[in-house]
């Protein structure tokens, strides 16, 4: 499989140039290993481990993961137990570098969002969900692939045309079979739409391919689907509700919003009722997993989306959220992984450790 070509994270908001999303650079296609102390990767602490945001004791090597159960409890959501979070936690273990290696464990024992590549989806989303099912746990997938993504910009990229996109989707659907997963559908293809950036003879076909994929992904008993809604700093509720519509939001469980953005829990939560209310009360899921600290606004407006510093991990994922609009809080960013080459990162997708340490340490 190949990856995703390198694109950009949004701290999406009204203000130009657009800044897009954080469609990460996918690992590749997980072969499952077992990183150190990464033995059994859940959400719940075992017995007699510290929980996750507790500091180690003076002189103590940071304890293990928690262990996976077979409740769904507040959290059901799969922890890949070789991601990149993992993966440099155990480095920094191996290294000696246990205060570096407890803070990323609050990133690498949480669960955090796929994101399906361009080639082999069937082969990929199979292998993902099929790790969930036997951990007990729901796989948490975004799908990233409609044709003309980021209106030809720092996203650009996407299916060569609707049937390779429609391919595509069938080829996910048909990895998720009749296993449990939460899909999060294509980030900014609505808002792009709706904002003007998506070329006027596309915006027909995106809609019809939007509401295709949702109804497909439905035939999978299993599965619920979340249309990507924007943020509360893009456009008004108002002026989604007819694009939603055309989108298909009807048949989807419901919408995601403040993905790859900082925008508080609250103000999200709130953007979110308004929209429900125009959309038949459908509920929704916010990404909280950057925005601990609220949006960075303190430099370039056009530039806040890019690895901001002083951010912190917001809520870790939870269906306990106190709100019965809100589904969950979900990681559906990945913390950790780079916006792109600004402010010292490197290409976005990839691994930018001084960056996940500093929103780890951050977090309240």
């Amino acid at each position: 499989m190949s990856a995703l070509p390198p694109v950009r994270s949004s701290a999406r908001g009204p203000v130009p140039p657009p800044a897009r999303r954080a469609g990460p650079t996918l690992p590749a296609r997980p072969a499952l290993a077992v990183p150190v102390l990464l033995l059994a990767v859940g959400c719940t602490s075992p017995a007699g481990a510290p929980a996750p945001d507790d500091p180690p004791a003076a002189g103590a090597a940071p304890a293990p993961a928690p262990s996976a159960s077979a409740s769904s409890g507040p959290v059901p959501y799969w922890v890949n137990p070789d991601g990149k979070a993992a993966r440099q936690m155990a480095e920094h273990l191996a290294a000696g570098r246990t205060a570096e290696a407890e803070l990323l464990r609050r990133i690498a024992s949480r669960p955090a969002a796929e994101w399906i590549g361009p080639d082999r989806p069937e082969d990929e989303t199979r292998t993902l969900t099929e790790a969930a099912t036997r951990a007990g746990r729901e796989a948490l997938l975004v799908l990233y692939d409609i044709p003309n993504r980021d209106c030809g910009q720092h996203s650009a990229g996407g299916a060569a045309d609707a049937a390779a996109y429609r391919a595509w989707v069938d080829g996910v659907a048909r990895g998720i079979g009749e296993r449990r997963a939460t899909v999060v559908l294509e980030p900014d293809a609505v808002m792009h739409v709706v904002d003007g950036c998506t070329d006027e003879r596309h915006q027909g076909e995106r809609y019809g391919l939007l509401k295709e994929a949702v109804r497909r992904l439905k035939q999978q008993p299993a599965a619920t689907v979340y249309l990507d809604a924007g943020n509360a700093g893009w456009v008004k509720p108002a002026e989604l509700r007819g694009p939603l519509q055309e989108a298909g939001i009807a048949e989807a469980d419901g919408f995601a919003v403040n993905v790859s953005n900082f925008k508080t829990t609250a103000v999200s939560a709130a953007y979110g009722r308004e929209l429900s209310a125009l959309v038949g009360g459908k509920p929704f899921v916010i990404d909280t997993s950057r925005n601990g600290n609220g949006p960075y606004t303190e430099g370039d407006p056009a530039q806040n989306w890019c690895n901001p510093p002083g951010r912190a991990l917001g809520e870790p994922p939870t269906r306990e959220t106190g709100d019965p609009l809100v589904v969950a809080h979900l990681w559906v960013k990945r913390p950790g992984e780079s916006d792109g080459e600004c402010r010292g990162g490197p290409r976005a997708g990839e691994w930018f450790d001084a960056y996940a340490l500093e929103l780890a340490r951050n977090a309240r």
